[in-house]
C-alpha cells in the first residue's frame, strides 16, 4: 500500500457493481483501500457490497459494508453515524450512486424524471448533509462528487436523456455551493465529469456502441473505472487540500476539445 490515504475514513456509495466486471465505484473503494484507507462500502445490495469488501480485506485492506437506500433521510443519517461508530472518524465521502433514465421532455415520464433527479441528485445532498457534521468532528474531510459529460455537454444523435443530464448538471452546482460554504472549514468539495468510460452500468448498450463511444472521445481511446478512481484518490488525498470546487473532466479531453472543421 502506498499510503497515500493512510489513518483516513471513507464512504463510498454505489459501491458495487450491477453486473460483471469494474465500476467506477469498485474501483475507486479498491484503491482508497490499497492507498491505505479505511473504506465503507454503501450498496442497497449487501450480497453485492460484501463480495467486494471480501476482495479487498484479500488485498490485506479494511472495508466494512452498510446496506441501504440512501435515498431515504434516515439510511444516509445511519450511514454516516456507521462510519464513525465502526472507524472512529470520517474524512471522505465519495458520492457515487447513479442511474440512467431516457427521454426528451416530450417523451420522458415523470417517473423516470422524479427517480433520476432523487437517485443522482437527492442522494447526494442526502449523504453529504449527515457527513458534514461527522467530517467537521474529524476536522476536515474531502467530498467528491460523480458527475457525467452528459452534464456539461450536449450530445447529439442520442435518444435523449434529459433527466439524466439535468441530474448530472445540477451536480456541478451542489459541489460549487458546498465548495464555497465550507471553504473556511477544511472541507473541500470537488466533482469529477465523468466520459465515456466502458463499465457494467453501460454494458447492455452492445458492441457497436462500445465502439461508437470510443471514437468519440479526442485520444480516441477506452476510458475505464480505474481512470476515474486514481482522479477519485487524488481529491481524496492531501495532494490536493488546495482544490475545491474543482469540475474534473476525465475523459479523455472530450470536454475540453473539439474537432477543426476541414
Amino acid at each position: 500500500m502506498a499510503g497515500r490515504l493512510k489513518d483516513k475514513v471513507a464512504i463510498v456509495t454505489g459501491a458495487a457493481p450491477r453486473g460483471e466486471g469494474v465500476g467506477n465505484g469498485m474501483a475507486t473503494a479498491i484503491l482508497f483501500a490499497r492507498e491505505g484507507a479505511k473504506v465503507v462500502l454503501v450498496n442497497r445490495s449487501a450480497e453485492r457490497a460484501e463480495k467486494l469488501a471480501v476482495q479487498i480485506r484479500e488485498e490485506g485492506g479494511d472495508a466494512s459494508v452498510f446496506a441501504g437506500d440512501v435515498v431515504q433521510p434516515e439510511t444516509a443519517e445511519a450511514m454516516a453515524a456507521f462510519a464513525v461508530k465502526t472507524y472512529g472518524r470520517l474524512d471522505i465521502l465519495h458520492n457515487n450512486v447513479g442511474i440512467g433514465a431516457p427521454g426528451t421532455p416530450e417523451t420522458v415520464t415523470l417517473s423516470d424524471w422524479n427517480r433520476a433527479l432523487e437517485t443522482n441528485l437527492t442522494t447526494t445532498m442526502l449523504c453529504t448533509k449527515y457527513c458534514l457534521p461527522k467530517m467537521k468532528e474529524s476536522g476536515g474531510g474531502s467530498i467528491i462528487m460523480v458527475s457525467s459529460i452528459a452534464g456539461a455537454l450536449g450530445l447529439m444523435g442520442s435518444p435523449g436523456a434529459v433527466a439524466y443530464a439535468t441530474s448530472k448538471a445540477g451536480l456541478h452546482g451542489f459541489t460549487l455551493s458546498v465548495a464555497a460554504d465550507y471553504a473556511t472549514q477544511n472541507i473541500r468539495a470537488n466533482c469529477i465529469i465523468v466520459g465515456s468510460v466502458h463499465t457494467p452500468m453501460v454494458a447492455h448498450l452492445g458492441t457497436e456502441a462500445r465502439e461508437r463511444r470510443r471514437k468519440m472521445v479526442p485520444m480516441q481511446t477506452e476510458g475505464t473505472a480505474w481512470d476515474i478512481a486514481y482522479g477519485a484518490v487524488y481529491l481524496a488525498s492531501d495532494e490536493s487540500r488546495w482544490v475545491t470546487g474543482a469540475l474534473l473532466p476525465i475523459d479523455g479531453g472530450l470536454v475540453s476539445l473539439r474537432a477543426w472543421p476541414r
